[in-house]
């Protein structure tokens, strides 16, 4: 059997004020990248996530369970044609991210809970997800959706990103579906996260640096379950 070779990735979150992403996003602009994904600085995130009647998924992130992972389907841009499913790991703090390709059929396929040719998919996410929603009783959750800016530098792999205006679609699971009605998650702020391999930059460390903020646990996901 094939050693598959994990990648953990480090990861800080926090909170910040709208003055703050004003002056972070400036000092971003003058040494990192903008993500060449992004239009016009940013794009749209819909994801779609699973769970099961117990919360699993919910009750290991607020209890701060130390090795966890969560499900999700997610696109950009309103752009179906491309759909990634996506596994994220947890452990030690570290985060590692696991994902396929769907197809627009797929993936509502899967929203649908018609899951059998998931078993023979030959992708092992998918397959991973499929023997989860047999024994777990994993199934569609929640919609989330959000404004995402990204910045990229290379050394040490280095992404940051602001994310805000976070979305709930409460009981609706057809994330496909553009007419699926979106209401705010409560009062969730602007998030800043920071991603990296084995070392942060200095240079990095110093243009995210705002006084008197603390990392935070954050999670859209479990923000998107305040409503149920």
């Amino acid at each position: 059997m094939k050693k598959i070779d994990i990648q953990y990735r480090h990861e800080w979150k926090h909170e910040i004020s709208f003055s703050d992403l004003l002056v972070i996003r400036q000092r971003l602009r003058a040494v990192a990248e903008p993500d060449p994904h992004a239009k016009d600085g940013k794009y749209l995130i819909r994801s779609l996530y699973f769970d099961n009647r117990r919360d699993k998924a919910l009750r290991e992130k607020i209890d701060g369970v130390n090795m966890r992972e969560k499900f999700r389907i997610r696109y950009y841009n309103g752009d179906t044609s491309l759909i990634h499913l996506e596994k994220k790991s947890k452990l030690n703090g570290l985060g590692a991210k696991f994902s396929a390709d769907l197809t627009v059929e797929e993936a509502q396929n899967i929203v649908a809970g018609k899951t059998d040719w998931m078993r023979d998919s030959g992708r092992s996410v998918v397959q991973e997800l499929y023997c989860k929603m047999q024994y777990q009783r994993l199934e569609p959750k929640t919609i989330v959706e959000y404004t995402r800016e990204p910045f990229i530098f290379s050394p040490g792999n280095v992404r940051v990103t602001f994310d805000y205006d976070i979305r709930t679609g409460l009981s609706c699971t057809d994330f496909l579906n553009p007419g699926c009605v979106m209401i705010p998650a409560g009062d969730a702020g602007i998030i800043l996260e920071v991603k990296w391999d084995a070392f942060l930059p200095n240079i990095i460390r110093d243009a995210v640096w705002v006084p008197g903020r603390r990392e935070v646990a954050f999670s859209k996901y479990a923000q998107c379950r305040i409503y149920g």
